[in-house]
């Protein structure tokens, strides 16, 4: 019995001086926040919901805005407006996204190009003070002006070894009093991703000349400028990158790491993605002790006997000299 809790005495000592094991959270793992913290400068309009999984890609954006007589001054209001929701969608920044605005009509004006500004607030003001020009409608004309004007690193595209796409976001409600086809054509041969929105009158076959492939991903049409708005939330899917090691989205144990539009699982140190590649093992099994540590206690236990059995000896023989010394010293004592 007592040989029993001396191994288990001792096999508990050995758990308890184990270090404790670190908790394995389903989740992300602690470390640096490689997502985009809200920015209470820029602002978000109402209704448009903020969902921490989702952020835009990085992109070389350009705007190129129809402003022709057909469009009314209180429709080209609804077009600024159309702008500044977008923006707020948008993930700005200098290493992120970059944004320009072109206004045309039968000439072209750049409000500002990409490398103007890298704030929200300050791309808004901008906007707001955009003024229509009226007269025709040269869409070829805007999109030329892009490529030779707008998309150059002069002016703040990238350059193309960074990979950052290229972007035109076409509004227009009319039909192209210019060539289109070819200079759209060239754009998308340069690198450039276009997007067509139609408005009211819009011609769709001039649209969809202009537009990227597939043609259903990159048409778009409202009847009015008053439910212009509604793209928005088209374009924030379109342009959002998800978060896919965000709570909920992947099943990893322990470590999430995202990996080009997915994710792999990792593990803390000391544990081992087991063949499911979601869970983790540690190195320490849930046994309280391994067999070779159950050795040690058996041997730590028969040291113990050992010394035990000779203490017992040595006062064994000590009692019998204490007793052969009381009755020396009672004989002495008669004598």
């Amino acid at each position: 019995m007592g040989r029993a809790l001396g191994i288990l005495g001792c096999c508990l000592a050995l758990a308890l001086a184990l270090p404790p094991l670190p908790a394995a959270p389903r989740g992300s793992a602690p470390g640096p926040d490689t997502g985009t913290a809200p920015d209470p400068a820029a602002g978000t309009e109402p209704g448009l919901s903020a969902d921490p999984a989702c952020k835009n890609r990085p992109l070389d954006l350009v705007f190129i805005v129809d402003s022709s007589r057909s469009v009314r001054p209180e429709e080209f209001e609804k077009v600024k407006i159309f702008l500044s929701e977008m923006i707020d969608t948008l993930d700005v920044g200098e290493s992120t996204t970059r944004v320009a605005v072109m206004n045309y009509a039968s000439s072209v004006q750049v409000e500002f190009p990409l490398r103007t500004y890298f704030d929200k607030a300050s791309m808004k003001e901008a906007v707001s003070r955009i003024e229509p020009l009226s007269a025709g409608t040269m869409t070829g004309l805007a999109i030329q002006t892009a490529m030779d004007e707008v998309f150059t690193e002069e002016m703040g595209t990238r350059p193309a070894a960074s990979n950052i796409p290229k972007v035109a976001i076409v509004v227009t409600d009319g039909r192209p009093q210019d060539q289109v086809q070819d200079v759209a054509a060239s754009a998308r041969t340069a690198g450039i991703e276009i997007y067509a929105v139609g408005v009211d009158r819009a011609d769709m076959q001039s649209l969809r000349v202009m537009a990227s492939e597939p043609l259903d991903e990159h048409v778009f049409y409202v009847e009015t400028y008053g439910v212009i708005e509604k793209l928005t939330s088209r374009f924030r899917e379109t342009f959002c990158a998800v978060d896919t090691c965000a709570p909920g989205r992947h099943e990893c144990d322990q470590i999430c790491v995202s990996n080009n539009g997915s994710y792999v699982c990792d593990c803390y140190e000391g544990y081992t993605l087991n063949p499911d590649k979601k869970t983790c093992s540690g190195a320490i099994t849930s046994s309280l002790v391994t067999t070779e540590e159950s050795c040690k206690c058996e041997a730590i236990v028969a040291l113990q006997d050992s010394v035990t059995s000779r203490l017992e000896a040595l006062s064994t023989k000590l009692e019998e000299v204490s007793e052969k010394l009381r009755a020396y010293q009672a004989r002495q004592q008669i004598v």
